[in-house]
């Protein structure tokens, strides 16, 4: 009895003097179908890793945005990982908000990376978050209805194309649009699409000087063919549609082709959920010949404040989360097809899952179409793809994303439309010291 009371004793000593050294990291992340499923597979982490244990702070990316933005912003210091987008990185890391991640390991191998995703989260040569999923956007079409109409979708086709084909494959009699769009405004939502666009059409938010170009006729051209399009082919109340409700509509076979994210590829090519799986196919996202394509570029990516007392067991978990140990885990576990897309080269060229997603080549293809560094035909200051790396940017953004969606709904003319967003962005450019 003795002997078993003392062996209790130092177990029991033995677990404090554990759980003295073990360390707690909180991570802050976005409610989506990739982190709910990374939560479940961390017992792979904590054997790995047993003084380090893991606390979840699961959000609705608007209330992530938020809650983040705001304990960085005020060194509030309640995380020591957070999910952040390909838009934060180069701004907080420039207000020294983030610490570089120079320790992931020596398997890590962070030259996989893909480069344009790699580019996206780095200043000056320094990676400050590490990407968990990667996206562009391309088209999504009907193979069968673009052989009806009697044409061929090139693998890059011109928005031309896109007009002719989109004509052709309108059938309103049997409910089918020839093309859906991002209408609803935001930020991240019509203005993702439309600031892509229009960077095929040689436009941009600002000059070298930060002067805004809405009134430029590459704006008016941008602004002019999405609105005639999308009246002429696109679904009736169009400037409430997101991401989600034209996801719905594609997935029913009311759309001819669908130009929006690549991760939706999984979802259109599903035959648990679309009655058009086995027909679609997929192309690049448009250009005009200008040398840009209308395709954005975005990652979910895990970075550390600089305010964290954990840097060590935060950046360990980091690197455990995006690595290609992660992938196979998730292969082992849910197949190749659930693997995050997006981030690695090595994923691409692997030939299980090449098998698993056919869509997996255009979607490669799309993420290194795209440049956050030098998004725009002619320069300008600023990097992003689909948004300005700006603070005023998402303010801004869903301002004229309002006034773009009214014009898509027939409230205001097009004209109107490129002033007042010239005026808004002009004000908030002065009000932000940025021009004079």
């Amino acid at each position: 009895m003795k002997l078993r009371t003392l062996t209790l004793g130092l177990l029991s000593a033995s677990a404090l003097a554990f759980a003295a050294h073990a360390e707690s990291i909180t991570i802050a992340t976005v409610n989506n179908g990739d982190m709910v499923r990374m939560q479940k597979l961390t017992d792979d982490f904590t054997k790995a890793n047993p003084d380090i244990t893991l606390n979840w702070v699961t959000l609705e990316e608007n209330v992530l945005r938020e809650r983040v933005t705001t304990d960085i912003a005020t060194k509030g210091g309640q995380y020591d990982v957070m999910t952040i987008g390909t838009y934060e990185v180069p701004i907080w890391a420039k207000q020294s908000w983030l610490l570089p991640l120079d320790k992931l390991g020596d398997d890590y191998d962070a030259k996989d990376i893909i480069p344009a995703i790699a580019g996206g989260l780095s200043v000056d040569g320094k990676l400050y978050a590490a990407p968990f999923y990667g996206e562009s956007s391309f088209v999504m079409y009907r193979k069968d209805l673009m052989d009806k109409a009697g044409l061929k979708m090139p693998d890059a086709p011109t928005w031309d194309f896109i007009k002719q084909a989109a004509d052709k494959m309108t059938d309103r009699a049997n409910g089918v649009n020839g093309v859906c769009l991002r209408g609803k405004a935001g930020w991240g939502e019509n203005m993702a699409f439309l600031t892509a666009m229009s960077n095929s059409f040689g436009a941009r938010w600002f000059d070298e000087n930060w002067k805004p170009q809405f009134d430029q006729p590459e704006w008016k051209n941008t602004l002019q063919f999405y609105v005639d399009l999308m009246k002429a082919d696109g679904p009736e109340g169009a400037s409430s549609n997101g991401f989600n409700e034209n996801l719905a509509l594609f997935q029913q076979g009311k759309c001819g082709m669908w130009i929006d994210a690549t991760v939706a590829a999984s979802f259109v090519s599903d035959p648990k959920n679309s009655t058009v799986a086995d027909k679609v196919g997929y192309a690049l996202a448009p250009d005009n010949g200008l040398g840009k394509r209308g395709n954005w570029l975005w990652a979910w990516s895990l970075a550390i404040p600089a305010g964290t007392q954990k840097a060590d067991a935060a950046e360990k978990f980091v690197s455990w989360a995006t690595s290609k140990h992660y992938a196979e885990l998730v292969a082992s576990k849910e197949g190749w097809a659930n693997v995050p897309p997006g981030t690695r080269s090595s994923l691409y060229a692997n030939a299980e899952y090449q098998k698993a997603a056919p869509f997996a080549k255009m979607t490669l293809d799309s993420i290194n179409a795209a440049d956050p560094t030098h998004p725009t035909v002619k320069p300008v200051p600023y990097v992003g793809v689909q948004f300005v790396a700006i603070p005023e940017f998402q303010g801004l953004g869903t301002t004229v994303g309002q006034l773009f969606s009214a014009a898509l709904a027939g409230q205001s003319s097009v004209d109107d439309a490129l002033k007042q967003a010239q005026d808004a962005a002009t004000a908030a450019m002065t009000e932000g010291g940025y021009i004079k």
